[in-house]
């Protein structure tokens, strides 16, 4: 099983699985209302072992926009960069 891992610095905002049979497969971090809404929809799950944290999986990556997949992907980023130290988000300034 091959899986691409996403972080700035320490902190992990993605998971991207990237053999078959669940090619592209991802995990993030949401928000606890997103976490509520998505659970609820066919095509994702509760993270294996992150769920409880707020990690959903997106199983079924087509059966959704990619704009929205693309959107919810980079609220994990700005919450992973939100948990940074104040040094390391300044380093991350251009």
């Amino acid at each position: 099983m091959n899986v691409l891992s996403y972080r700035v610095f320490d902190k992990t905002f993605a998971y991207f699985k990237t053999s078959e049979p669940e090619r592209w497969r991802f995990s993030i971090k949401v928000t606890p209302e997103r976490f509520l809404e998505l659970t609820d929809m066919p095509g994702v799950k509760p993270a294996r072992w992150m769920g409880r944290w707020r990690w959903v999986t997106i199983v079924d990556v087509a059966a959704f926009p990619h704009t929205y997949l693309r959107e919810l992907v980079e609220w994990s980023y700005r919450d992973a960069v939100a948990r940074l130290s104040r040094r390391r988000q300044q380093e991350l300034l251009p």
